[in-house]
Formats: structure tokens, C-alpha cells, sequence
């Protein structure tokens, strides 16, 4: 078998149907839209969801859920990225300054995830249960 021999099986492909050529096509004249009305217009067919004037499904359904304008500025902070920080001190402006979280953020929460080897002493900064043992253990503390 070559590449340049490769044909489709006989009967899958199909020409489409050409309409408005002629009487003798049997899709002549109105083409197959019927006569008259919005449907045998170009461009014609309206807006989807679009039911005629009554009230359409979309809007007679409920709203459901809830999509939380803070939940992109609650950030998580690792411990290996507080063993970086320049300062003892660490709260949430130092953060940001830092560059370990974004400028919006809004707040933060340490998570166990890393190693932390010298003393930090969180303020205003929350802490994973692991997170906090792991800080006091080092000989660090966490004030919320």
C-alpha cells in the first residue's frame, strides 16, 4: 500500500446536494425553503433560545449557584517559600513585597508543603495545622 494510492471506502463519501440549479434538480426555484416566510429569507432563522415570544427555558429555570468574587485573592503560601524570606517577621504586606504573593491578594495561608529550618513569627497570616507545628518546631510562632 502507498500513500498516494489511499482512497475512501466506495459509498462514504457524498457530493453535497447542490441546490437552486435548475427545475430538473428538483431543488430549483424556492430551493427546498418553501415560499415566503422568515425561514425562506437569507440570513432569516432568529436568535437562539429564541421561542416565539414566550418565555424562553433559560429563563424560566432557577439560578443556581454561587461564584465567589475573593476566591482568587485567598492565597496559599509554602513553607519553603517562608524559609526565603529575607525578614523574621512575617505578615502579609511583607508578603507582597517579597513577591511570594500577588499585590491584590486580599489574604493568606501558610500550608505544610516544604522545609522549614530558622525561626519566623507569622502575624495576620493564617496556618495549616501541620504548618503551625512545623513553624513552633523550628523555634517560630504563629499569631492569628
Amino acid at each position: 500500500m502507498e500513500l498516494n494510492t489511499i482512497k475512501p471506502a466506495a459509498g462514504a463519501k457524498h457530493a453535497p446536494k447542490r441546490v437552486g440549479r435548475g427545475i430538473g434538480s428538483g431543488l430549483g426555484k424556492t430551493a427546498g425553503r418553501g415560499h415566503k416566510g422568515q425561514l425562506s429569507r437569507s440570513g432569516g432563522g432568529g436568535n437562539v433560545g429564541f421561542e416565539g415570544g414566550q418565555m424562553p427555558l433559560q429563563r424560566r429555570l432557577p439560578k443556581r449557584g454561587f461564584i465567589s468574587l475573593v476566591r482568587g485573592r485567598n492565597v496559599e503560601v509554602r513553607l519553603s517559600e517562608l524559609e526565603k524570606m529575607p525578614v523574621e517577621e512575617i505578615d502579609l504586606l511583607s508578603l507582597k513585597q517579597a513577591g511570594v504573593i500577588p499585590a491584590d491578594a486580599l489574604s493568606a495561608k501558610v500550608i505544610l508543603s516544604g522545609k522549614i529550618t530558622r525561626k519566623v513569627v507569622l502575624k495576620g497570616v493564617g496556618a495549616t495545622k501541620g504548618a503551625k507545628a512545623a513553624i513552633e518546631a523550628a523555634g517560630g510562632s504563629v499569631a492569628e
